[in-house]
């Protein structure tokens, strides 16, 4: 799927954000739930998050340019990253109305059709986040991701905003609602911060995962035979794209077409087994001892007798 393909995803997103804001706030309006009206605000948030998302969607679809040798894959953490920021500002303004609410209780009114409004709404989310799971891992796109979790969450979020509903119809206790609605804002916090902080590593050049590290260690290693050896793996990750270099040490007597052949079968096994992946090699000669200079993150530059 091209890049520019997953904007129609964001698209979705936006329209079913329009469409619970709509369904949950008649739901609150309807029984007055503080539990729905801070559902109704993280739908809000959708909103946002959705429009930011096609923006950054867009920007990451663009080509290489002289000014971002490298894409504008990174735009995507941007993305979700001010989602999260989002999310944490929801969970705050939640709290504080459900801080209200227990020091004011108020009865619910029309139970029945403003828990079905809101069934529907968390339905409509439901189906949306399984399909930008879906094509977001699929296609590595952090953004939708992000965008698929942060509708997982909301439809905790509704689910748990209409139990609390029932229960205080059933046994009367109107403390029980803006107490869900404090356990509410609590789950959105937590969902919230692991955006940010998702974000910020990526933004940071985090290394690959560990199991994507362990693929290319076993590629190397099946080459080292004849007086071959690797060193300075290094890897990022940069929205749907990796980077992953290294060098390659060859015995001094090789060819350049010998040491180019072996780069060249290197580079297919790993971008095989990671697709998205950039690979950068650097090739030297193992008899020498400059070769080994540079296997740390600071090269170490000693002159040369």
């Amino acid at each position: 799927m091209d890049r520019a393909d997953l904007k129609r995803y964001a698209w979705i997103s936006i329209a079913a954000a329009i469409c619970t804001i709509a369904l949950k706030a008649g739901a609150y309006f309807l029984t007055g739930s503080v539990g729905l009206l801070s559902d109704a605000t993280e739908s809000i948030v959708n909103l946002l998050a959705a429009i930011v998302a096609l923006i950054a969607l867009s920007v990451a679809a663009r080509p290489a340019d002289e000014d971002h040798t490298y894409g504008h894959y990174k735009a995507e953490y941007f993305s979700s990253g001010f989602e999260g920021a989002l999310i944490v500002v929801a969970a705050v303004s939640i709290g504080v109305a459900a801080v209200l609410r227990l020091m004011n209780p108020q009865p619910l009114t029309d139970i029945g059709i403003g828990t079905a409004v809101a069934g529907l709404a968390t339905l409509i989310n439901l189906a949306v986040a399984r399909l930008l799971a879906r094509v977001g891992y699929d296609q590595g796109s952090i953004t939708l991701q992000a965008g698929a979790q942060h509708l997982m969450s909301d439809v905790i979020t509704s689910a748990g905003a209409i139990v609390g509903v029932f229960a205080v119809s059933l046994t009367g206790l109107t403390w029980i609602d803006p107490i869900v609605g404090l356990l509410i804002a609590g789950h959105i916090l937590w969902a919230g911060l692991g955006l940010v902080r998702r974000s910020m590593l990526g933004l940071m050049d985090t290394a690959l995962p560990e199991s994507a590290q362990r693929i290319v260690r076993d590629i190397l290693k099946a080459h080292e035979r004849g007086g071959v050896q690797f060193h300075a793996l290094r890897s990022r990750q940069a929205g749907a794209r990796q980077f992953v270099s290294f060098h390659v040490l060859v015995p001094g007597s090789w060819t350049v077409q010998q040491g180019h052949n072996l780069l060249e079968e290197i580079e297919e096994q790993i971008h095989a087994a990671l697709p998205a992946s950039t690979i950068f090699t650097h090739l030297e000669p193992i008899e020498d001892p400059v070769s080994f200079e540079d296997t740390q993150l600071e090269r170490r530059r000693w002159p040369r007798p």
